[in-house]
């Protein structure tokens, strides 16, 4: 399966990157997080290829626009489409591998936004709801909360409400050992909460939350 992977990669990165001039990569969350639907702007060294990014972003008229950089992480597909010169777009469209209708509008009105953006349709189907709201930023290692034992993780708080470092995040409950006192995660960066764990269920190292920080 590696092999395979790494062989479709390398025909994405060789063959078909090179007949693009934009990447727009569409997510719901893996099975793991919820996410507040959003626009996800990849970091580049490229000043001008950044400016591109962030205007088809905010082209895309999400609820929430955010920069991720994935921690650096170079094998995202589009760090990836960074690096082939693409104008690139992600998105994180709800979460927990759901459809849902309230996401899966975001979506059709966001590719149409983009589109529109690009000139591939006309700019009488675009439409914009969103244009007013912040930027924000996933900074790093500080963002995220991540469980410190196995176990029940109880958050505290819901999708967007603001939180600061040091704030009490949720508890760890190992049901199975009721004389154990629950272990407590706190948060490490101010922002809003932007995405939550969706299984209850946590091992040590899984990601519990993610602070996105106003720019």
């Amino acid at each position: 399966l590696g092999t395979i992977t790494q062989q479709i990669s390398a025909y994405m990165t060789d063959h078909i990157f090179p007949m693009g001039d934009a990447f727009l990569d569409l997510h719901s969350g893996g099975s793991s997080l919820d996410f507040i639907p959003s626009a996800a702007i990849e970091p580049t060294d490229d000043p001008a290829l950044a400016a591109r990014n962030f205007a088809a972003a905010r082209a895309f008229d999400a609820p929430c626009t955010v920069i991720i950089g994935n921690l650096g992480d170079p094998r995202t597909a589009t760090a990836t489409a960074c690096r082939a010169g693409l104008v690139t777009v992600g998105s994180e469209l709800g979460g927990g591998g759901r459809v849902n209708a309230a996401a899966l509008s975001v979506a059709r009105r966001g590719v149409r936004n983009v589109l529109a953006h690009f000139g591939v349709i006309a700019s009488s189907k675009a439409s914009s709801i969103n244009a007013d709201r912040p930027i924000y930023e996933l900074k790093g290692t500080p963002a995220y909360v991540y469980a410190t034992a196995e176990g029940i993780f109880e958050p505290f708080h819901e999708l967007g409400s603001e939180v600061r470092a040091g704030q009490a995040a949720g508890l760890i409950h190992r049901v199975w050992e009721p004389s154990i006192v629950p272990e407590q995660l706190s948060y490490a960066a101010d922002g809003i909460v932007y995405a939550r764990r969706q299984p209850g269920r946590v091992r040590p190292g899984n990601c519990c939350l993610a602070v996105a920080t106003p720019q």
